[in-house]
């Protein structure tokens, strides 16, 4: 059952423990296009983050997103989906539902129940809520002069720590404050 709850300054609302926000959080945002090295990087990163309990939250909406999200529900880490609009009579699979029930699933959306359908404004909003409920934000990749790069920089601004790969793929990210993901930050992640 959907409730409304107040989180960071904005009425949202929930399917699942609102508690799971005071885990540790860490965003993950991959732009639609993702180069194919960093592909086979994202997902052994998210088999780390199931491994090691990490939470994570994200809008999952991106191929890469999805797949990261699949792998994650294997794990027992608390998760933290944001659509893009209302989740009031969202369709959850059995998998969600199951997480849901046994607490580490929470959904979340600032989209009230006439917010259906996803939209680019909707998305920005739900990047910009899912940023700041965020304790440090991973980035796989971004088009350089992107909506996701965008989010980077924004990310930068505000101070919160912001992580990539390394690879030339991810110059763009370096350029603005993005430092690189090593064993020894992905030790320090939960």
């Amino acid at each position: 059952m959907t409730q409304k709850v107040t989180i960071a300054g904005r009425v949202c609302y929930a399917l699942g423990d609102p508690r799971l926000l005071d885990t540790s959080k860490l965003a993950l945002f991959c732009s639609i296009k993702c180069p194919g090295e960093l592909i086979l990087k994202l997902f052994d990163f998210a088999k780390d983050l199931r491994a090691k309990g990490v939470g994570v939250i994200s809008w999952f909406h991106a191929p890469m997103d999805k797949e990261c999200f699949d792998v994650l529900l294997r794990g027992k880490g608390p998760i933290v989906w944001c659509p893009a609009r209302s989740i009031e009579s969202m369709r959850l699979k059995p998998v969600y539902k199951n997480a849901i029930e046994a607490g580490r699933l929470l959904v979340l959306s600032p989209f009230p129940v006439k917010q259906s359908r996803i939209s680019a404004e909707r998305a920005e909003a739900r990047n910009s809520l899912v940023a700041a409920l965020a304790e440090r934000v991973f980035v796989a990749y971004a088009d350089p002069g992107g909506k996701t790069e965008q989010l980077c920089r924004e990310v930068v601004a505000a101070g919160k720590p912001l992580f990539t790969f390394e690879s030339r793929y991810t110059e763009n990210l370096r350029a603005i404050g993005a430092k690189i993901l090593t064993s020894d930050t992905i030790a320090t992640l939960k």
